[in-house]
């Protein structure tokens, strides 16, 4: 789950790290009301969740406060990666000296959480990972130890020499790795950490990503949440016992278990074609299943031809087959259905498929070669 640079640093105040006075607005006349309250200049940054604003030009400084007008009228409305923006942020404008990137996540390799820091903040991380490896510092934290003073300071130290400066860094580094813990945040990352010209340390943007799995404890941050359409089909698809994640591809996939549900999706890429979706129905024998995966996946437009790979252990292949006979007699659907049936009463579940005059297939490789071929 993501939340808005704005709530983030609602988060970062609470834990006393220094930030931007700022105001979210909604309007053009909110954007100049707010700009007469927190005074010139202002910057002026669209709210959406996700990255490559400032790109975009969804990120302005305005010096007056028709330019503050103008920049809400523009920023209002845009598209950035396909999400519209329907409300900005509007900061005081700071004058700073220099720019820093710190973050926290989680590192599979180290199994522990991990910060990392860099002198080259103001840009995404990912282009200074691939363009300058080297400047990203990274520092794994015990988790029996966790973020201790003399750990903070060794970072501190890294990215700065002025001693007042690694005071600050270091306290900053405690607070956020509290954050962390305390909001089962899967992300926490200041970029840019702005060195004012006053001295001072300041968060200048703030994100925050969540695991979804422990939202449940978490019910503040889950009140945060803005679904995008494909995040509602996900939950939508969780509640009624599926497992769906969607892709840019146009074979919808329909399989029982996540481990042969990605090896379906990677047979599909190996011959040339392209996954719409992870769906994994799992293991029950709920006819009914069949019909609610059948209507998720034809909910995606860009969809042509559907693949169904069941192999019958726990589900029952004949369940299967009634259940998609149910569904098609219940939906106009207009695309190919290629289906491969193997395992528990699979024969059976064949025969009951005959009268839909499905292709026959034997394989999972013959079943993802006829789906691209029906796909083109």
């Amino acid at each position: 789950m993501k939340i808005h640079e704005y709530q983030s640093k609602e988060i970062f105040s609470r834990y006393s790290i220094p930030v931007t006075r700022e105001v979210v607005c909604y309007s053009a006349d909110e954007v100049c009301a707010a700009t007469k309250k927190l005074g010139l200049p202002v910057v002026v940054k669209a709210q959406v969740l996700t990255g490559g604003r400032g790109k975009a030009g969804g990120v302005k400084l305005a010096r007056t406060l028709d330019a503050a007008r103008e920049a809400a009228n523009q920023i209002l409305g845009m598209d950035i990666k396909g999400y519209t923006v329907e409300k900005v942020l509007v900061a005081q404008g700071v004058k700073f000296n220099s720019e820093f990137y710190v973050g926290l996540t989680i590192d599979r390799n180290t199994k522990s959480v991990i910060l990392m820091a860099s002198r080259e903040g103001g840009v995404e991380i990912e282009e200074v990972a691939k363009d300058n490896p080297d400047a990203i510092l990274k520092f794994p934290i015990d988790p029996d130890l966790g973020m201790t003073p003399f750990l903070a300071r060794k970072i501190a130290f890294a990215l700065f020499s002025d001693f007042s400066l690694v005071k600050q860094a270091a306290d900053l580094f405690q607070k956020l790795y509290k954050i962390f813990l305390d909001t089962d945040a899967s992300l926490v990352e200041i970029n840019p950490l702005v060195l004012t010209e006053e001295g001072k340390l300041l968060a200048l943007d703030g994100k925050m990503n969540f695991d979804d799995n422990a939202l449940f404890r978490q019910k503040e941050i889950n009140a945060l949440l803005e679904p995008t359409e494909d995040e509602i089909k996900e939950i939508d698809a969780k509640e009624k016992g599926l497992t769906y994640i969607r892709l840019d591809g146009s074979i919808g996939c329909m399989v029982n278990g996540a481990g042969l549900a990605m090896a379906t999706m990677d047979l599909i890429k190996l011959f040339g074609g392209s996954p719409a979706n992870f769906l994994d129905i799992g293991g029950s024998s709920n006819p009914q299943k069949v019909i609610d995966a059948m209507n998720l996946l034809l909910s995606d437009k860009n969809v042509k031809v559907v693949m169904i790979n069941i192999f019958g252990g726990i589900t029952r292949c004949d369940d299967v087959a009634r259940g998609l006979v149910t569904a098609l007699k219940q939906m106009k659907i207009d695309i190919p259905i290629v289906v491969r049936l193997a395992g528990t009463n699979s024969k059976e579940g064949l025969e009951i498929l005959k009268e839909l005059n499905l292709p026959e297939v034997n394989t999972m490789s013959d079943a993802a070669k006829m789906a691209i071929s029906l796909c083109s």
